[in-house]
């Protein structure tokens, strides 16, 4: 039986980073677990996420805004909110504080287990 890694969720944070921080927990074929710091990044203008798999998102600690193209306003996140993000639902960050970490878990066929930048 292989040993178990613990991970700690809160340690090695880089809060000083100028870009987002991602560091992938766990990957495997359909499945990446990421946490993401985040220090003030928001998406940039015009730009919307449409991804071709699902992901659940939790934030952690701090707090962010996301858009989402069909709704009216922005949907704040703030520590222990979490939400479904259904396959090809266009959005994007419009706001994070500093610092702001999130637990993503990209899920379905589509997903690679290394993101493409």
């Amino acid at each position: 039986m292989a040993a178990l890694h613990l991970t700690n969720l809160y340690a090695d944070l880089d809060l000083g980073a100028s870009e987002e921080v991602i560091t992938i927990l766990h990957a495997a074929p359909g499945l990446r677990v990421e946490r993401i710091v985040s220090t003030g990044q928001t998406s940039p203008p015009g730009f919307h996420y449409d991804q071709p798999h699902a992901e659940w998102v939790a934030v952690l600690a701090g707090s962010a805004a996301l858009r989402f193209t069909d709704e009216p306003a922005p949907r704040t996140l703030s520590a222990g909110d979490s939400v479904l993000i259904e396959p090809h639902r266009r959005h994007r960050v419009e706001r994070t504080d500093s610092p702001t970490i999130w637990l993503a878990i990209h899920f379905g066929p589509e997903v690679e287990v290394e993101p493409q930048p």
